[in-house]
């Protein structure tokens, strides 16, 4: 993710508030950070920090985190787009939640099924966006 991000290890060290040299650690494999320090690097890196928890092992790879995790991990994309459509899509999955959660039973199944055109919509923007900027 630092060199998709195109900077240095020093300067994420940095930007994270953590040591250059535990940084290299980390991506050496040597060390393990916290959830703590990984929400940190994910903030540094302006990607999302679940991106950042499935990247580092920590949350298994359901449906839900391949959108972030393939929008963080794109090359095309700027950070501010990588950013700006991972919180588009989180806004979404929020939404979609809080619907199934006052919806009733015959609505659920309508919600649940808009899921996958969710993801086909934020597929879709990061396409585009990566077109207009070629």
């Amino acid at each position: 993710m630092r060199e998709n991000a195109r900077i240095s290890l020093r300067q994420l060290a940095e930007q994270a508030n953590i040591s250059n040299p535990y940084l290299s650690q980390i991506e050496r494999g040597l060390r393990k950070p916290s959830a703590e320090v990984l929400a940190q690097l994910a903030a540094a890196l302006r990607v999302s920090t679940p991106a950042m928890y499935l990247k580092a092992g920590l949350l298994g790879s359901d449906d839900h985190q391949s959108v972030p995790t393939a929008v963080a991990a794109d090359p095309l994309l700027t950070v501010a787009q990588k950013q700006s459509l991972t919180q588009i899509y989180e806004t979404f999955v929020r939404e979609n939640a809080r619907a199934e959660e006052t919806a009733d039973p015959a609505e659920q199944t309508v919600a649940t099924a808009r899921k996958p055109a969710v993801k086909k919509a934020v597929k879709k923007a990061v396409r585009q966006q990566a077109q207009e900027e070629q």
